[in-house]
């Protein structure tokens, strides 16, 4: 039996204090949110200055290198700052705990230190962009990375920090979710969206350490010279290209994961029906988890490895394809003939879909050798990786963030502009990326300042576009900023949902819950009963 709670997590200690040492994961997700939030608006706007670069075949703006600080601070941040912790430490880390009946995580004092090494190290590694900007990529390749005057180790520093916390949120949902299950909670009842981050936090524990260990192996050439990767000192590039890509592929599951776990609870609740295949889902979940670390090479396509390597690493890649389709196919069927509710986290999750669809059948064609050859290093991977990592992640982001803000404020957003933003968003994707699809087949290859003229039509149509998202994104902030003081009391559930989260009030107590929630003997049920949405 839990004790009553008299107030919300959000007025049980109303003082600046009371949030920066608090243990309540509820406390520290919506931190996490804030954080993510920003660094999302900051590199969205480094997108735009990079976008408004292009609009001219020359000089626009600003001068090469400049450029291309820009362009490394802008995928640094998105990466780094933004889409790997965004939902998996903020929506995870509030919602695990009252999805699986728990009172808190299971380590609360390393829960708030992951939120302090988050700080720190994006702390570091924005200090390093603007105190001498780094011209490297967001992938840091070598031997460049090691050779380049910029602030190249300030920003290796940050990342590496920002590791650590990630390293933390991972064995901390691990832990939570095999030691503080309610009663009667057996695995193949959980929540898929605490499904999902399971699988995340394995890949989290699991790679992020090879990420830290080549960081420090690159920070450690650039200090005292030692041979590693720099082949003029004896080194090898191609094994920096080997150890980054063994971390950094998995970490696309580490974006995308979290996201299939949002559109499983998003398409259960607002069809009003369980999922269509639990088990097939909660597979393909591990599946995805499991192969993700086999898949590096198809990234090195170009490298001179062998015919049998290349042709290995594209077959585990198309592997993935059909993991991913068994969900998309799950999520088809249990939408089909559901009684649907027109909301905008089921719009979100439409967008999701056709990103992921789109997207991944790109990245089928990507994994055959034969394509990449043509394809490598031009826009059309630029796009290929934004429709997925950024334009599926987004959608999922922002699904959560309008499914669960009720939960989480106790208010609601203005449904018919949630919408309309919703569906702005979603085209503005499209004709920001699309465009970039066209650029590739034609050749025009990326991280270039300058491009020939006959490419500038396109390049124009996708600033259009970019600026058509930043138009839908100041909505989205508008109305929500508006909805956390004048929106509609949402009461405890105001989408009729039956996921275990909603059985807390909204907002939720201190300690989640007054009793101990009881869970079904059967199978996981989302949606055992029709209930009318509210008004």
């Amino acid at each position: 039996m839990f004790p009553p709670a008299a107030e919300s997590y959000l007025t049980d200690g109303r003082t600046v204090w009371s949030w920066l040492t608090t243990h309540d994961h509820k406390r520290i997700g919506v931190m996490f949110l804030g954080l993510t939030l920003f660094f999302f608006l900051v590199g969205g706007l480094f997108a735009l200055a990079l976008r408004i670069e292009l609009l001219t075949p020359g000089r626009t703006i600003m001068g090469h290198l400049a450029y291309n600080r820009m362009f490394t601070l802008h995928g640094v941040t998105m990466v780094w700052l933004f889409m790997i912790p965004a939902i998996p430490s903020a929506f995870g880390n509030f919602l695990v705990p009252l999805m699986i009946g728990a009172r808190d995580v299971a380590f609360p004092r390393l829960n708030l230190a992951s939120v302090y090494l988050y700080v720190l190290g994006a702390s570091v590694t924005l200090w390093g962009m603007f105190e001498g900007g780094a011209d490297t990529g967001w992938t840091f390749y070598t031997p460049y990375s090691t050779t380049t005057g910029t602030a190249v180790l300030p920003v290796l520093v940050g990342v590496f920090i920002i590791g650590f916390s990630t390293i933390l949120t991972g064995l901390n949902f691990i832990a939570t979710v095999h030691t503080l299950r309610a009663p009667g909670l057996t695995w193949m009842k959980l929540p898929l969206f605490v499904w999902a981050i399971y699988g995340t936090s394995i890949i989290q524990v699991l790679a992020t350490p090879v990420l830290g260990m080549v960081l420090l192996l690159v920070a450690l050439e650039r200090v005292v010279g030692a041979g590693i990767f720099d082949p003029a000192r004896g080194g090898d590039p191609l094994l920096f290209q080997h150890l980054f890509w063994f971390y950094s592929h998995p970490a696309v599951y580490i974006m995308v994961l979290p996201s299939m776990g949002v559109i499983s609870e998003a398409v259960c609740a607002f069809s009003r029906k369980n999922a269509f295949s639990y088990r097939m889902i909660v597979y393909s979940t591990l599946g995805i988890a499991f192969v993700g670390f086999f898949t590096w090479g198809h990234h090195m396509f170009t490298s001179g490895q062998s015919t049998f390597g290349a042709g290995a690493f594209g077959a585990m890649s198309m592997l993935v394809a059909i993991f991913t389709a068994i969900k998309i196919f799950s999520w088809l069927g249990t939408l089909y003939r559901g009684s649907i509710a027109i909301e905008s986290p089921l719009l979100y999750t439409l967008g999701f879909m056709f990103f992921l669809f789109f997207g991944g059948m790109i990245g089928v064609a990507y994994a055959t050798t034969s394509l990449n050859l043509h394809w490598h290093d031009t826009y059309s991977v630029v796009a290929h990786f934004h429709f997925i990592m950024v334009g599926a992640t987004v959608m999922a982001f922002l699904g959560a963030l309008h499914y669960w803000f009720p939960k989480m404020s106790g208010r609601r957003a203005p449904a018919k502009l949630a919408n309309g933003a919703a569906v702005l968003i979603i085209f503005g994707f499209i004709a920001t990326f699309v465009p970039q699809f066209l650029l590739g087949n034609l050749g025009m290859p990326r991280r270039y300042a300058d491009y020939p003229p006959h490419f500038q039509s396109l390049h124009v149509a996708s600033t259009a576009g970019a600026s058509l998202l930043a138009f839908g994104f100041l909505i989205i902030a508008g109305y929500l900023a508006w909805s956390l003081r004048y929106g509609e009391v949402a009461g405890d559930n105001p989408w009729g949902s039956e996921g275990f989260e909603w059985r807390s009030a909204s907002p939720p107590p201190t300690h989640n819950f007054t009793t101990t929630p009881e869970y079904p003997t059967g199978p996981h049920e989302y949606a055992r009963e029709e209930v009318p949405h509210a008004a």
